[in-house]
């Protein structure tokens, strides 16, 4: 067997817990509320249109930055929705997915020994992403069990090499909302410097309780410094689409697909052509909020059965709950004693801290089916 011989990128790094949970729910049948997928049909018009699709040939590389019927697409629909129309040509590039699109925006801007905002928990690709480009991430521990951000320690945290701040809202794991004030705080903070932001949108339309998204794209003197990335595997239930874009301003865009042409160079066309003429439709995204909503609130009733505490959630596929009145093991031990022995699968909040803060905290997934949701609950309720 040949020797490795070279430093590793990322010498921390295992196999993600989410592969390793998934591979317990099938390993022991269990109800897999882990994981962030769907276990519904998508919209059936939109997967016979990336049918037709294939079957009418659109089967060769779409061009670098994305179909531009589509880019056109998502022109109109972020002027409908944020008031801003970014220039389908420049502006806008769809990638396979949108942790794609976060990888290559840090990667554009990233220099060894710059610093970036990080606050935890936080998505697990944002980190590596940092260390891969050797600059170093600044955490900021959100305030629990509210999840906010205490924007006093971003402004203690800041320094000369702060390069850029990353926010994510819809948020994931906890499903808390930025609101308009934290946008006015954020915007505070980085007016006259230099740093960017990486804003993680990809939950935009999975938003609740009459609440709306504070978008980027929402606030012009922002969006000047911003790569803004969302995804289509969330918004039509088709998360292993991996489709997704970056709306950024042309030369941020520029500097973004110098990274992106010699990474994925180009997203699975068909979709992009299905998706195309799908968007106009606008209805179809903006009812996802009350369908997705219901899921939440049935899960909660359902979980009053239990001794989880759940958490408040606004937003994304995703509720946390506290489990002090049930045990006190910490919550990776716990999680996978509730696959092995009750057949449930949930997520360790700990996975999204780099150091494994452990806080008791578990993340349910409740973008399922009713019957899905009851049968975990039922499977818990007696721990």
């Amino acid at each position: 067997m040949y020797k490795k011989t070279f430093p590793s990128k990322l010498p921390a790094a295992g196999t993600t817990i989410f592969t390793v949970m998934s591979a317990l729910a099938i390993e022991h049948s269990a109800v897999n509320l882990g994981q962030g997928f769907p276990d519904f049909s998508m919209n059936r018009e939109l997967a016979e249109l990336a049918a037709r699709a294939i079957t009418d040939g659109y089967n060769q590389y779409a061009p670098m930055a994305g179909w531009m019927p589509l880019r056109e697409s998502i022109a109109e629909k972020v002027e409908q929705l944020y008031g801003l129309k970014p220039d389908p040509g420049s502006e806008i590039t769809v990638t396979p997915g949108g942790t794609c699109a976060i990888f290559c925006a840090l990667t554009a801007i990233l220099q060894p020994g710059d610093e970036v905002i990080v606050f935890e928990p936080a998505y697990d690709s944002y980190i590596p992403n940092i260390l891969v480009n050797g600059a170093v991430p600044i955490k900021i521990p959100l305030e629990i069990p509210s999840f906010k951000i205490d924007w006093h320690k971003v402004e203690q945290a800041l320094t000369e090499k702060t390069k850029a701040i990353i926010i994510n809202s819809p948020h994931n794991p906890t499903g808390s909302v930025l609101s308009a004030s934290d946008l006015e705080e954020l915007s505070r903070i980085v007016t006259k410097s230099g740093i960017y932001i990486i804003s993680d949108e990809v939950y935009e339309h999975l938003i609740y309780d009459g609440l709306e998204h504070q978008s980027i794209l929402r606030y012009p003197e922002l969006f000047k410094r911003s790569f803004v990335c969302f995804s289509f595997g969330k918004v039509y239930s088709c998360t292993g689409w991996k489709l997704g874009y970056c709306v950024a301003p042309v030369e941020l865009s520029s500097e973004f697909r110098k990274i992106y042409q010699f990474n994925a160079f180009s997203a699975f066309t068909p979709t992009q052509v299905a998706i195309a003429s799908f968007l106009k439709n606008a209805s179809v995204y903006l009812s996802l909020a009350g369908e997705m909503q219901d899921n939440r609130d049935y899960f909660i009733k359902l979980m009053k059965s239990t001794r989880f505490e759940l958490l408040q959630s606004s937003g994304s596929y995703f509720i946390c709950g506290t489990y002090e009145r049930i045990t006190d093991e910490s919550d990776r031990e716990f999680a996978m004693r509730l696959t092995k022995e009750y057949g449930v699968v949930t997520i360790p909040v700990s996975a999204f801290y780099e150091d494994g803060t452990d806080n008791s905290i578990l993340r349910f997934c409740f973008c399922k089916k009713k019957e899905t949701l009851e049968l975990a609950v039922n499977r818990i309720v007696g721990c």
